[in-house]
């Protein structure tokens, strides 16, 4: 089942490619997903009106994560480009998944504007990521049992402020949060895919472009920790919720490593298969 979050509404997608706006009170799925981990009322729900996609803006497919879990050094790809990086803090590839959490107010819709910060504009990235909704809470979750958490799969622009970054990763202050928790910086969509719609393990293509120029292109079958392996490391630690967001990582290809940075006017495609694009532009402060 493919969802939409609308301006008008919860909407199923058709099988002729429109949209079926629900009767729902609720505007987004986190709220749904507390109490309705598996979408049974978006599945089963009653049809207010048909629209076609082009007739509604779209929202994030959840306004407001009570935790976005950004993993990190994810891909294959990813980990070969950062070769010299990874030599220069100690040469080897961490053995468990590394993450670090981003507020929910980071969150961005599709077409949304992802604003410059005016203190930190000239070094912007963009990431590619799948994104994982969780669906069941729980703790200490079987990496066996994973899979039957996770509501669906949606794309993410792990958007990052690289020279606050680097002065983070070299101790002399901020956290990774001050450089990709910013405002704006988790642009989510288009839609929600839920997980049955896919393969375990996933394999589906997914590409980043930058005014219409492929910059990243790759399949998640290059993990490197799988998605029920970071779902069941991370709640070790804490407690997954419903409508919490995990960002599975970026393949290579980040601007970082070509000097290619965001600039205003830059339009940004984010593309997956089955799941659609995200597209966001970028504007100056």
């Amino acid at each position: 089942m493919k969802i939409f979050c609308t301006n008008q509404g919860i909407a199923r997608e058709a099988a002729d490619g429109t949209l079926e706006i629900l009767d729902l009170a609720e505007s987004e799925l986190g709220t749904i997903l507390q109490e309705d981990p598996d979408l049974r009322r978006v599945r089963d729900g009653d049809v207010r009106k048909r629209v076609a996609l082009e007739d509604v803006s779209l929202c994030a497919p959840v306004a407001r994560p009570g935790k976005i879990i950004c993993i990190g050094i994810n891909y294959a790809s990813h980990v070969e480009e950062m070769r010299p990086v990874l030599e220069r803090m100690g040469g080897e590839v961490p053995k468990n998944p590394v993450f670090f959490l981003v507020p929910g107010s980071a969150v961005c819709a599709p077409e949304q504007p992802i604003v410059l910060p005016d203190f930190a504009h000239d070094q912007v990235d963009y990431e590619v990521e799948l994104a994982v909704v969780i669906g069941r809470g729980g703790s200490r979750i079987a990496e066996s049992d994973a899979m039957s958490h996770v509501a669906g799969y949606t794309l993410a622009n792990d958007v990052s402020a690289r020279d606050i970054q680097l002065k983070a990763m070299t101790g002399q202050e901020f956290t990774l949060t001050h450089a990709k928790g910013l405002d704006g910086f988790k642009p989510l969509g288009p839609a929600l895919v839920t997980a049955d719609e896919f393969d375990d393990p996933i394999d589906i293509r997914i590409e980043a472009r930058v005014n219409g120029e492929v910059r990243q292109d790759a399949r998640t079958n290059d993990f490197v920790h799988s998605i029920p392996r970071c779902i069941a490391y991370v709640s070790r630690f804490m407690r997954l919720d419903p409508g919490d967001v995990i960002l599975t990582g970026s393949p290579a290809g980040v601007g970082f490593f070509q000097g290619l940075f965001l600039k205003a006017g830059d339009v940004v495609e984010m593309t997956a298969d089955r799941i659609g694009t995200l597209r966001n532009s970028i504007v100056e402060a």
